[in-house]
């Protein structure tokens, strides 16, 4: 009992069968039903898109026993031998196996007699580019003005090795890679009709190794279908194509949210068993980033068949926003240098390294809480990043005074043992919210009241989401919810001022000790030699 591929039993064989590659048909259909039909079409595009299907189709519409037509019966004699491949007057070549000059002589030859059975006789030259330079210039004087009978159909994966003369006598169309979304959904449509057992994950898989060929999809998943014994499944795929079970995958995006690295490098450590693909699971942490951050930011996004919804939403609360974006775009740059690292699985783990040693730097204390350290050290230790030795305590706005506490209130926060600064250090936070608060002076706190003074040329940091995150942050610090209210005043003390201040004392005391350097002065009375003072850079 013969049994016939699908990617042979599934090509399509009329040009509303095909999938994709809406450019090019709407082109040559257009073409066909005006009659404005040229002697010399070129197919390009990588293997597996549809190239050789489509001049098949194109040239039964040109032999069709009803007419030249966009949608060939199918059923006649001209459509039946077309689809079989024994329709005498479609000539198919080969050039990769007739590449010598000879041969292309011997094909020419024929050109000038009408065709035998057809309206039209139809030269399709596959692989062109492979013809030698002697084969094209026997080749161009026909394909520029060939008989009326005659119609060339040039198929190739590399059109930049076709001479400029080849190109300028062709109509040229470029098929592009088919998205995996499309390629999943033929997949879908085709197993249904064969009655075969599948999920949407597996086919999704098969259709991503793909690569954008259909052909290699169909063969993929006729590869399938024999490994899993007549179903096409997510584990069966998975199993198939070396690529880890996505549990996995969560499991190590759950230990990034956890930020605990000792966990995370056991987690990775532990996929070595498998012997995993690690440029396939950053690939796939990626798109589970993606996702995530597709949570976050669209109210209404559902995600897809690949991860569960709940999932993505317990990653969608436990990671910060900033984080997932910082994770993704180390995820794809630990790809690219995979190939650069002695080791794929050290390098895997340096990338995970990478994603929780560069945190946005509010979270430096909220990591240190995570890896055990006491929460009064973490703060401490972030505070005296945020704080300078002039922070004594933050100083009122010019014209302003510190609002006077009422009774059973918070004490105002210029009588606080905590500067601003201080505070400013310890938040969890990190990116516009923490410039929010930088450059913010703190005026009061009355009760669930905080009172800040924020510079006129800093306002474009304001924005209601910022405000937002400022005032939670603000709230797990004080334990208890808290409003904010600005106030537009310049010359407050922010934090972000005396960091500034500090760096340029720091700066200019370095410049000092190095001008005061025996040697420098040494070197100046002896050769006259000039200090540069913006070379001078404190040792950190």
């Amino acid at each position: 009992m013969s049994y016939t591929a699908l990617a042979r039993k599934w090509r399509p064989k009329k040009f509303s069968e095909l999938i994709g590659q809406e450019h090019v048909r709407r082109a040559l259909v257009n073409a066909l039903d005006t009659g404005r039909i040229h002697h010399a079409f070129l197919f390009t595009g990588t293997r597996g898109v549809g190239k050789t299907t489509i001049a098949r189709i194109f040239a039964k519409c040109l032999n069709c026993e009803t007419g030249v037509t966009a949608e060939p019966c199918g059923v006649c004699a001209a459509c039946r031998e077309i689809d079989s491949g024994r329709f005498v007057d479609l000539i198919e070549v080969d050039a990769a196996s007739r590449t010598k000059v000879d041969d292309t002589r011997e094909l020419l030859d024929n050109v000038q007699y009408t065709p035998a059975r057809g309206r039209f006789k139809v030269y399709l030259i596959d692989e062109v580019h492979m013809l030698s330079t002697h084969s094209f210039n026997a080749l161009l004087k026909t394909l520029e003005e060939p008989p009326p009978h005659v119609k060339f159909l040039l198929a190739t994966t590399d059109p930049q090795k076709l001479p400029m003369t080849v190109l300028s006598r062709c109509l040229q169309f470029n098929l592009k890679r088919l998205p995996a979304a499309e390629i999943a959904a033929h997949m879908q449509r085709i197993l249904a009709a064969e009655g075969i057992e599948h999920d949407a994950a597996g086919l999704k898989l098969i259709a991503q190794a793909a690569d954008g060929s259909m052909r290699d999809a169909l063969s993929l998943l006729d590869q399938l279908i024999a490994f899993g014994g007549g179903k096409a499944t997510d584990g069966e795929a998975r199993a198939m194509l070396g690529t880890l079970a996505r549990d996995h995958v969560v499991q190590i995006a759950d230990l990034l949210a956890a930020g605990n690295p000792a966990e995370l490098m056991r987690g990775a450590q532990a996929l070595e068993q498998f012997a995993p693909d690690y440029a396939q699971l950053l690939d796939e942490l990626a798109g589970l980033l993606v996702r995530v951050a597709l949570r976050q930011t669209v109210s209404d996004y559902e995600g897809d068949e690949v991860f569960a919804l709940e999932v993505i939403e317990r990653l969608a609360r436990a990671l910060a926003p900033e984080d997932v974006q910082l994770y993704y775009q180390t995820a794809i740059t630990g790809k690219r240098d995979l190939p650069l690292t002695s080791d794929p699985r050290t390098g895997f783990e340096m990338t995970l390294l990478r994603m929780v040693a560069f945190r946005p730097a509010g979270d430096a204390a909220g990591r240190r809480a995570i890896e055990g350290a006491p929460a009064s050290k973490a703060q401490g230790a972030a505070g005296a990043r945020g704080a300078t030795p002039a922070a004594t305590a933050p100083a009122a706005a010019p014209g302003q005074t510190a609002a006077t506490p009422v009774a059973g209130s918070e004490t105002a926060p210029a009588q606080s043992s905590t500067p601003w600064a201080a505070i400013v250090g310890s938040l969890e936070l990190g990116g516009a919210a923490r410039q929010l608060a930088s450059h913010s002076a703190l005026l009061s706190r009355q009760g669930a009241v905080v009172r800040l003074a924020l510079d006129p040329q800093h306002q474009q940091l304001r924005t209601p989401a910022q405000e937002e995150k400022l005032a939670q942050a603000l709230s797990r610090h004080f334990g208890e919810p808290v409003r904010l209210e600005f106030h537009t005043s310049a010359g407050g003390d922010t934090p972000a001022l005396m960091a500034q201040r500090a760096s340029q004392q720091e700066l200019a005391g370095a410049r000092r000790a190095f001008e005061s350097d025996p040697g420098v002065q040494g070197l100046r009375e002896r050769f006259g030699a000039t200090v540069l003072p913006d070379t001078v850079r404190p040792v950190k």
